[in-house]
């Protein structure tokens, strides 16, 4: 009987755990693979973008002709005359403006109402990321003339039921209406007379003339927020509170038949379609008019891709207007790019001559500048920030851009500022029309997605293969240090790579299966220490009179001192003696699960902002793979060594978010005014953002570098 169980063969492990044994075993290899086939990827997007589409049917782009004719135009020129005359008033020019514009909503039977707004307080609090969008409170010692007025007039659709609306933006300062401001509420109000007397309109236009006296994005924030939000007689109370005489109505008043049209309470219209922000910039181009498009919006959100195809498309094939989109011009000069793209020109024409139906490679030129574009996309999309106040509509699911159109030539020549308003006015007539059309909310294109020029974009499934294979090695190397770290244990005078071990030794062998738990408590000391930094500006904004500069050091400071005072609640420290075999397999365990959190968070914020999550693997995954023991690196004495302890210490230094801040910074715009303030100002403006971007900075970039640094520490001594 023992000698037939002795004959029966072994069950050989399956096909995925050889494959993870080799991945294991040759870890190194892999990681070198992946990470260079990572960058590899993320440097051929531009060549693999796709030719944007128009993939809802109904939207049905152009197949109208244009209803907008020069008479819209003399009503344009009749506002923009009225507005330019009324900029030479030194006094009451801010009522004056809003005045003039409810008097011409009036006469176009609109419904008129005026929304009054508070600055609101950018000051940090940690909760606001976590919140509803714009959470923050109305500034304290709010002066009674200190607030913003918006002008809304609303176009009832003849054949609308009510339930759906499409917003026209037009940014302006009121106390002083500049030409640019001036010709976009003019064209704005020619599309909004042509509105009026359609009767193919099915969704109800909403006219929003955004005060931006305290910036656009503000202005339009706050509108936004209150016709989402209900508004309660308590609400009414606390500003009648604030400011408890009000004479801005009966300032705005004074014309007995614009009163009786101007409604005192809130007017609402249906579920906002989409918004389109209208923007005016004159004599900025050399060649043709141009349109430019800019759609990033708060934590990396995009509208969706066909809005923006709907402009493209009517702006380059109906209005004959040149498209931009954002690019990083300091790529546009770079050689080594040009250099790259001339490579891959190169391939292109070998494969094509291999066999004509290989569409690879793109002209270089045409390669630098999709790769410039990209790169301002990923940038944008991973700061965070908005690019302009359309952003505010995405907080609320809406679609929405911001179209900038600029003129070749100043306007000064009346005949030439008629066809640039002519052109303007069909265009925003064409998107309105398109979207009209549509039935239901856009969902029939990407929301995830990259753009390198106005017509290409990289959707969702090409650039996370980037992602993906920088990544991939992080799990694997994780598993081949937890195994190296558990093969010898001198302690207990075992050794698991030989098969002598007996049974009895497995009681012995199962208190040091747990030390993986002390490296996890460090890991978990160093990323709540993140947490804590990341808490504190909200307290050292309390200080007053604090200048950036002093808010910096005073962070560095608290920060500083905040690691040991953890260290020592939770009983862990990072310093060790003389180094020794134990301790060695203690910074082998600290280095895997160091990694298994890099990586863990590192999926988690592509999920909430790819972008951010891109950049932050080309910085991390290099530190976490290459990090070692800098002392015996540099005692060898070997090339080798101190050429990765000379990328350690770089990569160690570009981690770190002030250096790698300050770096950049000063390789764009140069090192001569730079200041320690600096940093602390770009955080203010990210966290006022409720980026969660600048939580990923605290937690992921100092945890992930103080690990390392104490990983050092761990083996040195």
């Amino acid at each position: 009987m023992a000698e037939s169980e002795a004959e029966v063969p072994k069950a050989k492990p399956r096909p995925i755990v050889r494959l993870g044994i080799f991945l294991i075993s040759h870890s190194c290899l892999f990681s070198v693979i992946c990470c260079t086939a990572g960058v590899l990827t993320l440097l051929l997007l531009p060549v693999l973008a796709k030719n944007t589409y128009i993939s809802e049917n109904a939207l049905m782009p152009g197949s109208a002709n244009p209803m907008f004719s020069s008479q819209e135009v003399s009503e344009a020129n009749r506002l923009v005359k009225s507005l330019t005359s009324l900029d030479s008033k030194p006094v009451g020019s801010g009522i004056e403006s809003q005045r003039l514009i409810a008097e011409y909503m009036s006469d176009l039977g609109a419904e008129i109402s005026y929304h009054k707004f508070y600055p609101r307080s950018n000051q940090f609090h940690p909760l606001h990321f976590f919140s509803y969008p714009d959470s923050g409170s109305t500034r304290e010692n709010v002066s009674c003339i200190s607030h913003g007025l918006n002008t809304v007039g609303i176009i009832r659709a003849p054949r609308g039921d009510g339930k759906e609306a499409i917003v026209l933006v037009t940014p302006y300062n009121s106390l002083k209406v500049g030409p640019g401001e001036a010709l976009s509420l003019g064209i704005a109000y020619s599309v909004f007379s042509l509105l009026t007397q359609v009767t193919w309109l099915a969704k109800d236009i909403i006219w929003l003339v955004a005060d931006s006296r305290y910036g656009e994005y503000a202005a339009v924030n706050a509108w936004l927020r209150d016709y989402h939000m209900p508004v309660f007689s308590g609400l009414s109370a606390l500003k009648a509170e604030i400011c408890p005489v009000s004479n801005v109505h009966n300032e705005l008043k004074e014309n007995s038949v614009t009163e009786r049209k101007i409604n005192d309470g809130f007017r609402r219209a249906g579920t906002m379609a989409t918004a389109l922000v209208i923007k005016v910039t004159d004599g900025s181009e050399h060649f043709e008019d141009s349109l430019s498009i800019y759609a990033e919006a708060s934590n990396g959100q995009m509208p969706n891709l066909d809005l923006i195809n709907i402009v493209n498309y009517l702006a380059v094939h109906r209005q004959g207007l040149r498209v931009k989109v954002e690019k990083m011009r300091s790529l546009i000069n770079c050689k080594w790019l040009k250099i790259l793209g001339e490579i891959l020109q190169s391939l292109g024409h070998v494969a094509k001559s291999l066999n004509p139906q290989w569409k690879f490679g793109i002209p270089a030129k045409d390669y630098v500048e999709g790769a410039a574009t990209l790169a301002s996309s990923l940038y944008y999309q991973a700061l965070g920030v908005p690019t302009g106040p359309h952003g505010a509509f995405r907080d609320y699911e809406i679609d929405a851009i911001t179209m900038e159109i600029s003129s070749r030539v100043a306007l000064n020549n009346k005949a030439r500022k008629n066809d640039f308003l002519l052109r303007g006015g069909r265009l925003i007539e064409g998107v309105i029309r398109t979207v009209n059309n549509l039935l239901e909310k856009f969902h029939q294109s990407f929301f995830l997605y990259l753009l390198t020029s106005p017509s290409k974009f990289v959707s969702v499934g090409v650039y996370m293969i980037a992602f993906a294979l920088l990544v991939a090695s992080l799990p694997v190397v994780a598993a081949s240090l937890y195994a190296d770290a558990h093969k010898v244990d001198p302690s207990f005078g075992i050794d698991k790579s030989t098969p002598q071990a007996s049974a009895t030794d497995e009681l012995s062998i199962t208190p040091r299966s747990c030390k993986w738990l002390n490296a996890a408590k460090k890991v978990f000391l160093v990323h709540l220490w993140g947490a804590v930094v990341s808490f504190l500006p909200y307290f050292i904004c309390q200080i007053p009179s604090c200048t950036p500069t002093t808010s910096f050091v005073v962070w560095v400071l608290l920060s500083s001192f905040s690691l040991p005072i953890l260290s020592l609640i939770l009983g862990s420290s990072f310093s060790y003696g003389r180094p020794s075999q134990p301790q060695k397999r203690d910074w082998t365990l600290l280095k895997s699960v160091t990694i298994s959190a890099a990586f863990i968070g590192l999926c988690l914020m592509s999920v909430i902002n790819f972008a951010t999550a891109e950049i932050g693997a080309l910085l991390m995954v290099p530190m976490c793979l290459m990090a070692q023991p800098l002392k015996l690196d540099i005692r060898s004495r070997k090339l080798r060594k101190f050429l990765r302890v000379a990328c350690n210490l770089a990569l160690g230094f570009l981690g770190f978010p002030p250096a790698g801040f300050f770096v950049l910074k000063g390789a764009f715009e140069g090192f001569g005014g730079i200041t320690v303030g600096d940093f602390w100002s770009w955080l203010e403006s990210i966290w006022s953002w409720s980026s969660a971007t600048y939580l990923y900075i605290d937690e992921m970039g100092f945890s992930v570098d103080v690990t390392e640094r104490d990983d050092i520490r761990v083996q040195s001594g």
